[in-house]
């Protein structure tokens, strides 16, 4: 059976390799950067899954880097990072990003991450070309093709986290409801929201970065305050 592959690019040679023993562990094919332009040229010549990469670099950092592989890839990214801010966290998810973990953390909740995304990822990605009846929601400017995850606003093509996927698909296949941050948070990450924070947020504003004409005057994703969101028919 063919190993999945993690980059994992962290300038602290104890926590990558803290991580690397985990997730081989786990087994998982592990691939470590100590910069930004090592884990670049791991990416270029290997078949990378999924990017755990910490925020705090020298030369590039890990924001920046995160940018850049979004303008090309959706490839699920963790960042880590030794700030607990919110204004932190939302910056780090606001670059792209589909989590977050805060140093120190726990080995096994990182890896739990792990798989968390990448069963997502798989999800929204499959492997197999076979032809398979089209399941579409038409609905507010709005065309969201469950198979090959693909996502038509206002006739042009926009590309989805598999994160940011999984929202803008619970709030268009449930037209009018009306979705607390914490229904959202449970139901797209599969765990219970214990704190108030501002991840459900971020990424509903990157979706409408991407999906709305006027990001600031959102006509697909209304927010009902005191609420939540939804998508109207």
């Amino acid at each position: 059976m063919e190993q999945t592959s993690i980059l994992v690019v962290d300038d602290d040679r104890e926590i990558a390799e803290l991580v690397e023993i985990h997730l081989i562990g786990d087994g998982y094919q592990v691939f470590k950067a100590f910069n930004a332009k090592e884990g670049f040229e791991i990416l270029k010549r290997e078949d990378i899954k999924l990017i755990i990469l910490d925020i705090m670099m020298p030369g590039t950092d890990g924001l920046s880097m995160c940018k850049t592989i979004r303008e090309t890839s959706t490839i699920p990214i963790i960042m880590l990072s030794a700030k607990s801010a919110d204004l932190d966290k939302i910056i780090g998810l606001g670059t792209g990003a589909d989590d977050y973990v805060i140093k120190p953390f726990n080995p096994l909740e990182l890896t739990a991450r792990v798989k968390s995304q990448l069963r997502r990822f798989t999800k929204f990605n499959p492997s197999s070309h076979e032809d398979k009846p089209d399941k579409e929601i038409a609905i507010n400017h709005l065309v969201i093709n469950r198979e090959d995850h693909r996502v038509i606003a206002y006739d042009r093509e926009v590309k989805l986290t598999p994160i940011e996927f999984d929202i803008l698909y619970l709030l268009a296949s449930n037209p009018g409801r009306v979705f607390s941050t914490d229904e959202i948070f449970e139901r797209v990450w599969n765990e219970k929201m214990y704190e108030a924070n501002n991840t459900v947020m971020v990424h509903i504003r990157r979706l409408r970065e991407k999906i709305e004409m006027d990001s600031r005057n959102a006509q697909i994703i209304k927010t009902v305050w005191g609420v939540g969101y939804k998508i109207e028919k």
